[in-house]
């Protein structure tokens, strides 16, 4: 919470790193986008196959596109995708800031009176709650393809992709996609929290390093699902 807030009270000085920013982004967004679709088309594949062929034998044919739409919308596609940055994205940011106070690169930071917080931390959390909410978009339209596709062609449910993309309009509305999309950057401000505070805290050489990676992925995952539970509450009141 600390760390959090020291990067808020940041965030002015944002526009001066704008170059580490931008680098931080694209290392996020680029290698991670083509892993982001594969993971969200089976998804949606195997949400349509566990709830579509159910509903069409209790003759709700037309529910299967909404099922689908909102279960990766609201729930699926933010939390999958935060899990999958956490392990991917957070596991690094941990292992290079740690790395860098093993080896006093730190220090040496602050001897040349350069703040951490503001040259190491907030670029990457700036960059990582930029990112992964585009992610998840791109998440949540791969998803519903996915899924569309599973109904149409499996002999369980035979749904066309007009009657699929019709109910899944009547049922998922705009606010469930923002509503997922907001779970999104609440999650990549902990990822990016999370991650850069267990590096700053690193000790005991390349064994505390990977203590460091470990721990940032786990507790990323376990307050992921704690505050999964939080902004659902407060999101359908």
């Amino acid at each position: 919470m600390l760390l959090f807030w020291r990067t808020l009270l940041a965030l002015p000085l944002a526009w001066r790193h704008r170059q580490k920013v931008k680098e931080q982004f694209f290392e996020i967004g680029n290698a991670s986008l083509l892993m982001v679709c594969m993971l969200s088309f089976f998804i949606g594949g195997v949400i349509a196959l566990n709830f579509g062929p159910p509903l069409v034998e209790r003759s709700f044919t037309n529910a299967v596109g909404g099922v689908v739409g909102l279960g990766i919308a609201k729930e699926l596609a933010p939390v999958m995708m935060a899990i999958l940055i956490a392990g991917r994205i957070g596991s690094a940011m941990a292992a290079e800031i740690g790395s860098m106070r093993v080896y006093q690169e730190i220090d040496a930071l602050r001897t040349m009176n350069i703040n951490p917080v503001h040259y190491l931390v907030l670029p990457r959390v700036l960059a990582i709650s930029v990112a992964l909410p585009m992610l998840v978009v791109f998440s949540i339209l791969t998803g519903w393809f996915g899924g569309a596709m599973v109904a149409n062609y499996n002999h369980l449910m035979d749904i066309p992709f007009k009657v699929f993309f019709a109910d899944l309009k009547d049922i998922v509305e705009l606010s469930d996609v923002a509503n997922g999309v907001f779970k999104s950057f609440c999650f990549a401000v902990i990822v990016g929290v999370v991650s850069c505070h267990q590096g700053l805290t690193t000790i005991g050489g390349p064994r505390g390093i990977g203590r460091s990676v470990t721990k940032a992925v786990v507790n990323s995952i376990v307050l992921i699902v704690i505050f999964d539970y939080i902004l659902t509450r407060f999101l359908l009141k």
